[in-house]
């Protein structure tokens, strides 16, 4: 079987994704004084750091933008890149937790976040593949028609175009089906560049490869400490995906990868739209030209972060593929994180924990391109302003567990589990010798839990398996040859350095 080009860049701690070929090249080296103070630190080069951050620039502010890897590295350069007028959180759920005016502000903030990239692309020139689409959403058995029927008058109700279709560019049956027109695709990190050109060109300040781990404040100055520098400002977001360190979030936000595959298939029939089936975990399609080539853009088979299988996951999800499409080969396998919110809404705004004048922006489920891009606009608004239409109703410090209650019980009683089990349930018998190479495993040996990998040369890497964000028990992820945190979804590299976080803090090495 053909696979990728595994010497493009290394993204998320594993497999690169097709947009990934952008990132070559030397990284950005921007200088600048260390003394300087500027107006905002933003701590995160993705979506959402980079929209905020040039937006504030225009504003007049004076922006840093620090990155623990280098913009598009994470989550923005993982993702499967499909602009929608929906969301996984169904407008439904959001009128059932948060009224009929929450439900349609959260459709006008995922209907503004498209509307954002689209007018940064046009006021930039920025050359990212950007495209509209049709939208199909379908439905393959009765109990899904029902739900079907739900996400359609839910829509309507709050203004999204939807209609009924009977005709899906899927070879997958299905008994009912809708349209939403003004749909959109996009290349993630060709938009993210176009971003980071004019954020530099307006006198952004951009630094890679640099991980805050602190924040504290005396009199009206924030201080970010990042190893042994130190940055000021009046003002800091945290676009980090999740807060780094335990906080709220740590509980409220549950950690999730979903699964990619990029396909070449024999007989070109490429869907020209955004398709979504109803299967729980749903998969999504969307075909995106690589290269010069058409490529069938699929993914799925999601599941909490250091839980299930990662290499089972992307079996599973080429056995689909290749029983619905006429697949030639598979160029490209990858995945991604994100965070469901324990109430369906993201966290957007000052962070309760914090220091007066810290933002973050969390929590965006599988919408992250549209809410990213609205979250970067809110925190501008909040920091020039201090207002914005969408302040409250995803203030990081509201009180909401009603809509996901029982899935925020749920979380949360996984992550005690394995505050505690997960000491207790390693092989004692397990021994080093039992390592194959290019395999990993939490073992005992001399009555030590050590987290250890055997590369392929043979040689052992090994560390403390123990998290360094919740002290949580690290599993290895096969596929992406990683050491990930099953509580809160930190990840770690073979070496133990910080892939992502909340964590900020690598795994301890073990002897040399």
């Amino acid at each position: 079987m053909e696979t990728q080009n595994t010497d493009k860049i290394q993204r998320d701690g594993g497999l690169p994704s097709p947009w990934q070929a952008e990132l070559t090249g030397p990284a950005l080296k921007t200088g600048f004084n260390n003394s300087q103070r500027f107006d905002v630190i933003v701590v995160g080069g993705g979506i959402t750091g980079l929209t905020a951050a040039l937006s504030l620039q225009q504003k007049g502010k004076q922006v840093l933008v620090l990155d623990a890897h280098r913009p598009g590295y994470g989550t923005t350069g993982g993702t499967s890149a499909h602009i929608n007028t929906f969301a996984d959180t169904t407008y439904q759920e959001a009128e059932s937790g948060f009224g009929e005016e929450g439900a349609q502000l959260f459709a006008d903030a995922v209907n503004e976040g498209h509307a954002v990239i689209k007018a940064l692309i046009d006021q930039h020139n920025i050359t990212c593949d950007y495209a509209e689409k049709n939208g199909y959403v379908y439905a393959e058995d009765e109990d899904q028609v029902k739900q079907l029927e739900d996400i359609y008058n839910s829509a309507l109700k709050v203004g999204v175009d939807m209609a009924y279709e009977t005709e899906v560019p899927t070879p997958v049956p299905f008994q009912q089906a809708v349209i939403i027109p003004g749909q959109a695709q996009f290349h993630p990190i060709k938009y993210l560049q176009g971003l980071l050109t004019a954020f530099e060109a307006a006198g952004g300040v951009v630094m890679e490869n640099v991980l805050a781990d602190d924040v504290s404040k005396e009199d009206e100055t924030l201080t970010v400490k990042a190893g042994e520098l130190t940055f000021t400002a009046g003002a800091v977001i945290y676009a980090t995906h999740i807060p780094p360190k335990i906080t709220s979030f740590s509980f409220r936000c549950a950690p999730y990868r979903s699964y990619v595959l990029g396909v070449k298939l024999k007989d070109a029939n490429y869907p020209d739209a955004l398709i979504y089936d109803m299967q729980e975990p749903y998969h999504y399609v969307r075909t995106h030209e690589i290269d010069g080539e058409q490529l069938l853009i699929i993914g799925g088979n999601d599941h909490k972060t250091g839980h299930d299988d990662p290499e089972k996951a992307f079996e599973d999800l080429e056995k689909y593929t290749r029983q619905y499409y006429n697949v030639s080969s598979v160029k490209y396998r990858w995945s991604a994180q994100y965070y469901i919110p324990a109430d369906g809404f993201p966290y957007i705004g000052q962070m309760p924990e914090a220091p007066e004048g810290v933002y973050c922006a969390t929590g965006y489920n599988g919408n992250g391109m549209m809410l990213g891009s609205i979250a970067g606009k809110i925190l501008s608004d909040l920091i020039a302003t201090g207002e914005s239409k969408y302040k409250e109703i995803f203030s990081p410090a509201r009180i909401k567990p009603i809509t996901g209650f029982t899935e925020f019980i749920k979380e949360n009683a996984d992550v005690a589990y394995h505050f505690v089990a997960d000491r207790f349930n390693i092989d004692e018998t397990e021994s080093l010798q039992g390592l194959a190479p290019g395999t990993g495993k939490v073992v005992e040996v001399d009555g030590e839990k050590i987290a250890a990998y055997r590369d392929e040369a043979g040689k052992i890497h090994a560390l403390t398996p123990v998290c360094t964000h919740a002290a949580c028990i690290v599993n290895f992820n096969d596929a992406e040859r990683s050491w990930d945190c099953p509580c809160h979804g930190a990840r770690y590299d073979i070496d133990g350095k910080v892939i992502t976080g909340p964590a900020t803090r690598g795994l301890a090495k073990i002897g040399n």
